[in-house]
């Protein structure tokens, strides 16, 4: 794949120091790129050098970035510096232990140059932008990094102690995004002395917990059962109850309720209020996240509480629902990216029976999600601020991983000119907004027929 990333005007956020090395960062990733298609002997030491120069340019543009925000008063520095310790300390130390693996294959070195770029694209379109005050950062309600460090540590040892697996965090802000064939397991705490709640939700990746608590109760099953369900839900229970030991503020609280949520459910109380500490890790087996949310701002109650005489009850029927669920799954699914939150829940709305949709509100989230559960096709926007359809689709054709999914492009205009910039960029296809919804649907159906 001869891969080159090109500098676009959307990326400049308009600070000459800042844009003169994001620009200079991108042509060192090209430089890598084309030194790790070279057939020489030398290129895997060329790479190597290379990698090498390009992580010590990231660090001084971390440096000259903080400076600059120091010296204008920029309120957000410290959570900004946050999100570049996230890359120094965790997403390059795990890329460059790859490489050590592999001997600086081709292949490692080509996800570690697209992994690069993806975060460097996204932190400079989103992070980044808002040094200008052209958009509001997200995640407003995150504890102290040192508070979530420590999680973050007491977290890996536990999965180490209890499992005997290595895990390694993949997000320290991670967004609700669906990995795999999900259980999703909701635990309230309250304290006594001012009623104040905690609100603690885990999301186990299905075949990790056949591979731990199902092997740990010694059961063949290959699908979760009422066994392994119940083996989870007391596991986890532990698993928290070690973490709140650890911190003193959290030991005063007491479990007054547990549910076990839809995906749906899920993201109706991960949506209502920010999490203040949202963490997702990977394992040789499979992924799991932890969310803490301050459940004492959240007003009505989401899915019913498990107690002693309706457990059995509730988790049957939460299996049923799943397997309901993995039916659905079985769906051809489909990836709708637009800005505006009225079309995707209409696409939702008019392909759900048929498709298994998920929604995206931007091209860095689309990103985010096509890498956690891969669609058969994505309906693509073409005209979205700050990262438009072109700029998605070419980020999704630069990766190895999504470069042959199919793309139909949604666009409001059909005007020939305008026709012929979306059909330059070579997608599947492309539909008209304004189309009737039962064309929209025909359309759709045919795609999937004629695949």
């Amino acid at each position: 794949m001869n891969t080159q990333f090109v500098w676009k005007d959307e990326f400049n956020i308009g600070v000459d120091i800042i844009d003169k090395e994001h620009q200079r960062l991108f042509k060192i990733i090209n430089k890598l790129f084309t030194l790790n298609k070279d057939d020489k002997t030398n290129s895997q030491w060329a790479c190597q050098e290379g990698i090498k120069f390009f992580k010590g340019h990231v660090m001084k543009h971390f440096a000259d970035e903080e400076a600059y925000m120091a010296s204008i008063n920029y309120e957000e520095l410290e959570h900004h510096r946050y999100i570049h310790n996230g890359f120094r300390e965790n997403t390059l130390p795990a890329l460059e232990l790859e490489l050590e693996q592999t001997d600086f294959s081709p292949d490692a070195v080509e996800h570690f140059l697209g992994v690069c770029v993806g975060w460097l694209v996204g932190h400079t379109l989103t992070e980044d932008l808002s040094i200008t005050g052209k958009r509001k950062r997200k995640w407003g309600n995150l504890l102290p990094e040192d508070e979530i460090a420590a999680m973050k540590k007491v977290i890996i040892q536990l999965v180490y102690d209890m499992f005997h697996l290595e895990a390694q965090l993949i997000s320290n802000t991670y967004s609700g995004e669906k990995f795999g064939s999900g259980v999703y397991y909701r635990l309230v705490y309250e304290r006594e002395s001012d009623k104040k709640r905690l609100e603690i939700i885990l999301i186990f990746e299905e075949k990790l917990l056949l591979n731990t608590v199902g092997k740990i109760i010694g059961s063949q099953s290959k699908k979760l059962d009422p066994t392994i369900l119940h083996a989870t839900r007391f596991t986890a229970r532990q698993f928290v109850g070690r973490i709140m030991e650890q911190f003193p503020a959290m030991e005063s609280y007491e479990l007054k309720a547990e549910n076990l949520l839809s995906d749906e459910q899920f993201q109706k109380a991960f949506e209502r209020e920010n999490p203040q500490i949202s963490l997702l890790f990977g394992t040789e087996t499979g992924y799991f996240s932890y969310c803490v949310i301050a459940p004492h701002l959240l007003q009505d109650s989401i899915g019913v509480t498990i107690q002693a005489d309706n457990a059995m009850a509730e988790v049957e029927k939460y299996l049923m629902k799943r397997e309901e669920q993995e039916h659905a799954a079985s769906k051809p699914k489909i990836l709708v990216v637009d800005d505006s939150v009225t079309i995707r829940q209409a696409m939702k709305d008019l392909l759900g029976t048929d498709y298994e949709v998920a929604l995206a509100e931007s091209g860095v989230a689309a990103i985010r999600t096509i890498t956690l559960n891969k669609p058969d096709l994505i309906l693509l926007d073409y005209e979205m601020p700050v990262c438009d359809g072109k700029q998605t689709l070419e980020m999704l054709r630069s990766e190895k991983a999504f470069e042959k999914i199919p793309v139909i492009f949604l666009t409001g205009r059909n005007d020939p000119d305008s026709v012929r910039k979306v059909m330059s960029l070579k997608p599947t296809g492309y539909l008209l907004k304004n189309l009737k919804p039962e064309d929209i649907k025909k359309h759709i159906d045919s795609f999937f027929s004629k695949k």
